[in-house]
Order: C-alpha cells, then structure tokens, then sequence
C-alpha cells in the first residue's frame, strides 16, 4: 500500500512537470521565446513573419519584440492576453495607425519602442491603459503635430525620444501640462535633482520653422535644466530660408502679429501703352501669403514676383505691360496669416492721347443707402448658378450683404445674410423651365434697380445630365455692364421683356413640336441649338443653311476671340 502511495506520487509530480513544460514551449512559429530572470520574452525577427499582429500571443510573456513584420496597424485590444507585459518592441514595421484602445490591459508596461514606423500621428488618450509607462520610443516616424496635452496621461515618463520626425511647430504649453514637469516644476531644485532620476528629451533632427510661432518652445529648451535635459542640446532651424541652419540659442523670435500692407502711391494716371509696376510692402509675423486682385479676381495673367526687405517685411511686384483701358481700374494688394489680414488699393486711371483722363469707374458714394454693387453670375452648374459682387466699401471687414433669392414674379424671397469678407454666392437646386430674380444688397436693404439680375433655366434637366452639359441661363441686364460668360444668352435692357416673352412661347412651342416627332430623333441640348432657335423665334426666320453659315463663322470670331484673350492678362 505504501509503494502504490509512492507511485502515485511521483506520477503526479510528472505530469505536473509536463504539464508546466508544455506550457511553457508554447511559441509562435517563426519567433523565438526565451525565459530569464525578468520572465518569458517572444522574439519575431523574421522578415514578413506577420501579416498583422497574431491573436493567440502566449499570456505568460513579459517582454514582446516584433520587427520587419510590415504590419500597418494596432487594433483594439492587441495584445489585451498578455497582462503583464513590461516591455513592447514594434520596431521597424509599417505602422501608421494605432487605435486609441490598442493598449487595453496594459497596465504594467513599461517601455514602448515605436522606431522607424510610418506614424503621422499618434491617440495619446491611449496612454490612459498604461499608467506606468516610462521609455516611449517615436523616431524615425513622420510626426507633424504634437497636441498640447500628449503628455497629460504620462506622469511617471523619463525617456521621450521624438527625434527624426517631421514636427515643424509645437507650443511650449506641450510640456507645461506634462504633470511630471509640473511636479518638478513645484519643487525645490535642490530636492528636484537629487531625488528622482534625469528625464531624457529628445528632440534635434525636426524640420522646426523658426518664426514667431516656435517662440514659446525655444524660450522653454533654453530654460531646461537638471534633471530634465536635452539629448542633443543643438536642436537646428530649418526654415523659414533667412534662419535655416542656424542654432535655436542663435534666434531672437519676437511675438506674432497680424499682416499691415501698405503703398506709396494711392493713385496713378497714366498714359495709354505705358508699363507700370505697382508695389506694396506687407509687414507681419509669422510671414504671409501676399497676392494682388482687380475687381473680384485674382490678377494671374501680370508679372508677379515678391523679395524679402527684411525678416518681418517682403515687397510684391505687379508688373501691367503696355496699359489698356481695360486695365484701369482697383487693383488690391492683400496679406494674410493665421493671425489676420489687410489689404491696400491702388487706383490706376488711363490718360487719352489728348491728356484727359478716360471716364471715371462708379464710384462709391457717401450714403450706404446708394452703394454701387457689381453683380454678375460667375459660373453655371447643371442645377445651378454662382454669382459674385463688388462693392468698394470704407470698412470691407466689417460690411455684411444680404442674398434675395426667389421666383421673379413672387414678392416672397428667401434672405440670406453673407459675413464680412465674402463676396460669392452659389444656388443649387434650381427648378427647370422657372424664372429666378437674385439680389444683393447692402445688411437687410430692399433690392434696388441694378442690384438684381433674373434668369431663366433650361427645361431638359435630364437631357442635359446625361450628356453633362450646363443649363441654359437667360440673362437680363438691369442697369449695369454685365460680363456674361460663354453658355449663356442675354436679352438687352431696351427689350427684356418682350425677350423673354418671345423666348418662352418659343421654348414652349418647340416642346409640343419635339414631343409629336417622338423618338425619330435625338434632342440635342447644346448652347448652338439654343442660340439658333433664339434667333429663329427672337429675331428672323433663317433658312437651315443661312443658319450654319453664319453659326460658323460665329465659331471662328469666338475662337479668334479667345485666342487673343490668352495672349492679354487672364483674370479669374
């Protein structure tokens, strides 16, 4: 009885030995796993090895090492089996995403190494699961913004490497919500250095764009001391040109402020065929877009070229070659960045041969009451339209307008208010075959001749869908010069409503006529047709070839037209 007891014994010890063997042999394929004084560690060096991140990592791991993988992402709950993992080695692979729980269950780690990923940005929320973690590893990345609370869940952080990313600005505030800065920050110095161990940052190896906006930041490296310090203490501009290359303790940044432009010259009359150059000095910080307008477009045509007066002040140059009367005008010189913006306008005026000067453009009067609004439609859609304005106005930044949109005979109209600053509107969604009055007025006015314009749109929307052509805009002029853009048909002031009158019944008696032909023949859409029928209807009745003749040469006067509209300036 006694030796059954011992044999049973030892066979329990055995299969417990076994058991604890093969537990312990678990391993992926392709990896090795190795136990030392520190616990069970997995290490995958195989090149593509993964695909993704395996599921059934053994729990038991303390230490995880998977590099040149080329996996692209951590999802949700990774590597949630293995708690009590210390230590996370990712290098080397294709990460570029990292989901803002791929760290649930981690409460132990320590240590994460990131290196040489593919990382535009990283959910630092998802250092809430991992409450002790000290080294984080983020070189060689692509990097471009640091929020100012990425730090908030790393208190017990003493290795930060960021080195070799693509980060260009980040706020001071970055590292004054760090609560391990803030901890040190409150106590003595003395205490500080000689109690807890150095904290690491590395930073060098940025693209930092040394302007004003960096000015926090490299206040706050030169002011860091023990035991928080700088890997590599020489962190190097790279931009704007004027200071790349140069060492942080090398610049003297100064506070932002937004764009002032400014000219010389306010007014200029000059002579028919004369070059002039228009100049403007835009002053700011940190450096702004600088472009010059005539009327609502911007100038793309002219010669435009900018140089540097110095580091807060750059002069543009707008170059007319040989004026035209079509040049005179307001031409704008404007800055902005992210502060704000400003502009300066130059008024050109062309003299005659005879000296006198040509006649005046509208000018702005003293009362808002009868401001001048330049009104016209700027581009057709399938469904609808967009208009812009121009008003030369005292306080540009500060004016509102109002949009009036509805069917022409209705006295009800849909308001819309447009902020200071815009000067566009687009309506979609219009109704076929329906005419439409549009205004724009200064606030909450009531429209006025010359600040409406009415169109009517085309009756086949279908059609034109499909063959994605634009719908037909009938256009009245109302007391003003109106640039119409090729696709639309204007009818005169003098006869507007005898037009448009003559130009339904005619639209409506085409109809009735394409609908008794049936399905013989395909309906064609196209802005020729409509202008031929318009001339058949509106004007004379032609013969079909007097028709084609002259659509021809129609077409040959508009491609001479727009062959020498490219050669002169193009305004958009």
């Amino acid at each position: 009885m006694q030796t059954m007891d011992r044999i049973c014994y030892l066979l329990v010890i055995v299969l417990f030995y076994i058991q604890r063997s093969e537990s312990f042999s678990q391993c992926l394929r392709g990896c090795s796993c190795i136990e030392d004084r520190h616990g069970r560690s997995l290490i995958c060096m195989e090149e593509n090895a993964f695909g993704v991140i395996p599921e059934n990592i053994p729990h038991d791991m303390t230490k995880i090492r998977i590099e040149k993988s080329h996996f692209t992402e951590i999802k949700r709950g990774a590597f949630i089996r293995a708690s009590g993992l210390e230590n996370l080695w990712l290098n080397f692979n294709d990460i570029t995403l990292i989901n803002s729980k791929a760290l649930e269950g981690l409460g132990n780690l320590t240590e994460l190494r990131l290196e040489g990923n593919k990382l535009r940005s990283v959910p630092w929320t998802a250092f809430e699961d991992t409450p002790s973690l000290k080294i984080l590893d983020l070189k060689h990345n692509q990097l471009d913004v640091l929020p100012e609370h990425a730090l908030k869940n790393l208190p017990h952080l003493t290795y930060l490497d960021l080195s070799f990313n693509r980060l260009t600005v980040i706020s001071k505030e970055v590292f004054q919500n760090w609560p391990l800065y803030q901890k040190l920050q409150s106590e003595e110095k003395q205490e500080a250095s000689s109690s807890g161990p150095n904290v690491v940052l590395a930073l060098h190896d940025n693209a930092w764009l040394c302007d004003c906006r960096l000015k926090g930041f490299v206040e706050f490296t030169r002011s860091l001391s023990p035991p928080i310090i700088l890997m590599n203490s020489y962190l190097t501009c790279s931009g704007p040109d004027f200071r790349a290359g140069k060492f942080f303790h090398e610049v003297e940044l100064q506070a932002c402020v937004k764009p002032v432009v400014t000219t010389s010259l306010t007014n200029l009359s000059l002579p028919l065929g004369t070059n002039v150059t228009l100049r403007c000095l835009a002053k700011a910080r940190p450096e702004p877009a600088v472009w010059w307008t005539y009327g609502l477009k911007i100038i793309r045509g002219f010669h435009e070229s900018q140089e540097r007066v110095d580091e807060d002040t750059i002069r543009s140059l707008l170059v007319i070659p040989s004026l035209h009367l079509a040049d005179r005008g307001v031409y704008t010189c404007s800055a902005v960045n992210f502060i704000g913006n400003s502009s300066a306008n130059i008024q050109v005026d062309i003299l005659s041969p005879g000296g006198a000067q040509s006649a005046p453009l509208p000018r702005l009067p003293a009362d808002d009451e009868n401001i001048y609004i330049d009104i016209r439609i700027a581009k057709q859609t399938v469904r609808g339209i967009a208009i812009e304005w121009f008003a030369v106005l005292d306080h540009p930044d500060q004016t509102w307008f109002t949009v009036h949109l509805g069917q022409a005979n209705s006295n009800k109209k849909e308001t819309i208010s447009i902020g200071p600053g815009i000067r566009s509107y687009s309506v979609s969604d219009l109704m076929p075959a329906t005419k439409y009055e549009i205004c724009v007025t200064l606030k909450n006015q009531t429209p006025r001749p010359g600040q409406c314009l009415v169109f009517v749109t085309g009756s086949d929307i279908t059609e034109m869908e499909q063959r994605e052509k634009l719908i037909h805009i009938v256009v009245i002029v109302l007391a003003m010069v109106l640039a119409v853009p090729i696709g639309i048909y204007a009818c005169t002031t003098d006869t507007k409503f005898t037009c448009l009158e003559s130009l339904m019944a005619f639209w409506k008696r085409r109809r009735s006529e394409r609908g008794s032909a049936g399905l013989e023949r395909e309906r064609n859409g196209t802005f020729d047709s409509l202008q031929a029928a318009s001339d058949e209807g509106l004007v004379r009745k032609e013969s079909s070839e007097d028709r084609k003749v002259r659509r021809r040469s129609d077409d040959r006067s508009l491609k001479n037209k727009a062959d020498h509209s490219r050669i002169t300036a193009e305004l958009y």
